[in-house]
């Protein structure tokens, strides 16, 4: 039987799973990734992940020491202010106006965003640079066994892998999780994403816009232009029924719509691409680790697309990988242990506290919308505070500054 020795085997090519394999790649590791599916990396492909990816300003250092930051920069839209608006009075209009501007705590913007198909690409590309990465798209973990020294991966065309640590970066139905027994809490809204990108006539100028009426958030995230007009992508929540509708809509009956729930902030807006659903959960392993294994990203902790907080704790999540396997024997329960008190209860209370914003915004009376825009506006004008929040949303220490 077949049986490769690996110094990591990384079980799922998402973003976060090839970017750790580019990053540890870089830093010397010998790595195996692999993942059923082969990645689209064209976007009018079948299968193209039409979503998009903000990546803030601590990802930058991963991507940097990964390799990629070169590769991805040219396509990469700032995000320069975050703009929160509410509409939830009694008219679909804005009734409070709040910007939050990177340069209050930072002479970077708060982050860049790409599509993701475009970060399967590049990543992908990336390997390819890499001799000491064996990327394996088609190719899924089937079977777990570990011991003290090593972890054994069984592939599923009946190969073997030994390594001294696998990465779980395989989503939230996890396999290597699974095999490990590690169970998940998971919290459902009866909610959908739709995800699409448009054309509009007012330039986005690099602001990221949180529309919030009831139902979800209406997100528009810049992206560069395209066809010579100013582009954005979209992330349209909303109570799964809803959802089903507006998807059944025509094309100009959609539009519209999309006109009246973004309040026409960009001017009209017009479908560049296809619209996709995802569904919204919350879910939380039950810990982070097992024996030569450390879960990340999605197969660790799921969130609603808010604040651009995902991808973001995954990287989080492959920094301090990175970290630690400069401080301690790779895989030992020593650079586990530290994992597992480093990110766990991180992660806990980052999940908690999207799980609630995701609430907030769906709440449906009237009163509940008054009392989010009170609460809000009260954030916003108190400055220390403000600098606080958005220094927690980069996943950063409050600096100090003027108030």
């Amino acid at each position: 039987m077949d049986q490769r020795q690996t110094d990591i085997l990384i079980s799922g090519g998402g973003v976060a799973g090839l970017t750790a394999a580019a990053a540890f790649g870089a830093a010397g590791y010998a790595v195996i990734c692999v993942d059923p599916t082969p990645p689209v990396t064209d976007e009018a492909a079948e299968g193209a992940d039409l979503r998009t990816t903000a990546f803030l300003q601590p990802a930058r250092d991963v991507l940097m020491a990964a390799g990629l930051w070169d590769r991805l920069q040219p396509y990469a839209a700032p995000l320069q202010i975050m703009r929160i608006i509410d509409a939830g009075g009694v008219v679909t209009e804005p009734r409070l106006v709040k910007d939050f501007n990177a340069t209050e705590i930072s002479d970077l913007p708060f982050g860049w965003n790409l599509p993701n198909w475009l970060l399967r690409r590049e990543m992908v590309g990336r390997l390819g640079e890499l001799p000491q990465v064996q990327f394996l798209p088609g190719m899924a973990t089937v079977g777990l066994v570990t011991r003290s020294s090593q972890a054994l991966v069984t592939l599923s065309d009946g190969s073997r892998v030994t390594a001294r640590l696998v990465i779980a970066a395989d989503g939230r139905g996890s396999t290597m999780r699974q095999a490990l027994g590690i169970g998940v809490t998971t919290y459902r809204y009866g909610q959908k994403a739709l995800t699409f990108a448009v054309t509009h006539q007012v330039p986005h100028e690099n602001v990221s816009t949180e529309i919030h009426r009831s139902g979800g958030p209406f997100t528009l995230v810049p992206l560069p232009d395209r066809h010579g007009l100013p582009c954005s992508a979209v992330v349209w929540m909303e109570r799964g029924p809803e959802v089903a509708r507006l998807l059944a809509l025509p094309e100009v009956e959609f539009e519209a719509a999309m006109d009246v729930r973004s309040c026409q902030v960009l001017g009209p807006l017009r479908l560049a691409t296809r619209r996709l659903v995802w569904p919204m959960i919350t879910q939380l392993a039950q810990r982070m680790v097992g024996e030569r294994v450390a879960l990340m990203a999605e197969a660790a902790h799921v969130v609603p697309p808010i604040g651009a907080q995902g991808l973001n704790m995954s990287l989080a999540d492959l920094a301090a990988l990175l970290d630690l396997a400069g401080k301690h024997e790779l895989g030992s329960d020593a650079m586990l242990t530290e994992y597992q008190r480093r990110r766990y209860l991180e992660v806990t209370a980052r999940v908690m506290g999207i799980d609630a914003l995701n609430r907030a915004s769906m709440v449906e009376s009237q009163a509940l919308r008054d009392i989010r825009a009170a609460a809000l506006n009260g954030l916003y004008g108190f400055p220390p505070l403000r600098r606080v929040l958005m220094n927690a949303g980069l996943g950063a220490k409050a600096a100090a500054g003027p108030s």
